[in-house]
Order: structure tokens, then C-alpha cells, then sequence
């Protein structure tokens, strides 16, 4: 089934909601009809909630809009109390219950992952300071290549893709897959720092490449190309 549950932003702090048009869309009525109903039982939902709309255009280009509301999960669960209990909204309600579940299992699980993974955040600001190729682009350019290496864009692009603004943490915008992929990517690069390698040979590393470490001493050759080996 399509997506029904959907988020203003990436942030993983966001609350998950439908829509009015969600809701008529599955259930099989007219949009008219669920604002109606929104309408007529507007006290009874908020007291889940300020019921929030935003107005959009029904067809592309200029034209008239209409007024979409968003509910929030003990929101549109209320609302779909008041819809007669067809096959189509049955089959819907099942869905929707489902959906919120799972995006609230994602958020809870990317929420923990973050406060997890700040103690690995911090050696690896450590490890930047003592690396010998430290210059006051280092971090960004080391977290932009974690970044990249993931989602294949750095995260100045991944924060305009997911609409959140620029002061927000990377971190606080990966799915839960993303952010175990990125903590593991950081124990990775602490370890490359502290065998004193290049950036270069960082990136190559992370994107795979096997290359010779002319400037490690013999001792660490095999710790790195164990390292390679791993990604």
C-alpha cells in the first residue's frame, strides 16, 4: 500500500501524521466530506492536538487550493471512528495503525542510535585535533566524506534533500540504517587518523579502493589493509 504516515522534516524529533487527503483517498469519500467531519468534531481532536491545515493547489500551475489538515496518529484514529466501518475503511484502519507504528519505531530507534553514537562523535573530534593534517576544514571535511560515502552527497545537499536547515546536526537527519552505517564509518576513520593517513588515502579506503601505504610504518600496513578490508 502507499505511504500513509508522512513527517514535516527529516529531524527525528518530527511528529508523525496523515492527511485529510490520505483519509478520503483510502476510505472512499469526497475530501469535502472529511473536512466536514474535521470540522464538526474539531473540539473532540484537539484535545489531541492543535489541528493544523496548510492550503495547496488541487492542479498544478494557478489554479483554485484547497485546504489539506494534518492529524496526528490519536488525531486521524479518532476521526476514522466517525466514517462508516466499510471494506475499503477497515483495510485503511489496519494500514494506518501499522504505518504509525513504524514510523514511531524508526524515530524511538533513530533516537537511541543518536544518543549511542555521541561518545564515538567526540573521539572522533579528538582524533582529528592530534591528526598531523589537521587545518580548520578537517572536520567538516571528514564528516562530508562519511556523509558522501552513505547517501552519495554531502551534507550540505542531504540537508537541502530532507528540508531541514543548515545549522542542524547531520546526525539528527540519517534513518536508522544511515546512522549505524555513519557511527561504524567514524570508528573506521578514528582508527585511519590514528595511523596518520592522508585524507586521500582516508577516502580511498571508505570508497573501497585498494592502495599502498608508502608513509605508515610496517607494523601498521596490516591494521589498515584489515581495516580496507572490512568495507
Amino acid at each position: 500500500m502507499e505511504k500513509l504516515v508522512f513527517t514535516e522534516t527529516a529531524l527525528l524529533h518530527e511528529e508523525p501524521f496523515t492527511t485529510s487527503e490520505v483519509i478520503a483517498e483510502q476510505a472512499g469519500i469526497e475530501h469535502r466530506a472529511v473536512r466536514q467531519l474535521i470540522r464538526k468534531y474539531q473540539n473532540d481532536l484537539e484535545e489531541f492536538g492543535k489541528t493544523t491545515f496548510e492550503m495547496l493547489k488541487i492542479n498544478e500551475g494557478r489554479g483554485r487550493k484547497t485546504k489539506i489538515y494534518h492529524l496526528n496518529e490519536e488525531q486521524s484514529t479518532l476521526l476514522i471512528t466517525y466514517l462508516d466501518n466499510t471494506e475499503p475503511v477497515r483495510a485503511f484502519k489496519k494500514e494506518l495503525v501499522r504505518q504509525f507504528f513504524s514510523m514511531k519505531s524508526e524515530l524511538m530507534k533513530r533516537q537511541t542510535l543518536r544518543e549511542m553514537e555521541r561518545p564515538t562523535r567526540q573521539a572522533l573530534t579528538d582524533a582529528i585535533k592530534k591528526w598531523s593534517y589537521v587545518n580548520k576544514w578537517s572536520y567538516k571535511q571528514i564528516t562530508d566524506l562519511i556523509c558522501k560515502t552513505i547517501t552519495g552527497k554531502n551534507t550540505k545537499q542531504i540537508k537541502q534533500e530532507r528540508n531541514v536547515s543548515s545549522d542542524v546536526s547531520g546526525t539528527d537527519i540519517y534513518n536508522s540504517e544511515e546512522m549505524a552505517e555513519y557511527e561504524s564509518l567514524e570508528n573506521t576513520v578514528i582508527t585511519l587518523l590514528g595511523l596518520n593517513m592522508t585524507y586521500e588515502q582516508i577516502k580511498a579506503i571508505l570508497n573501497g579502493q585498494t592502495m599502498q601505504f608508502t608513509i605508515l610504518r610496517n607494523e601498521d600496513k596490516e591494521k589498515a589493509l584489515n581495516v580496507s578490508d572490512q568495507r
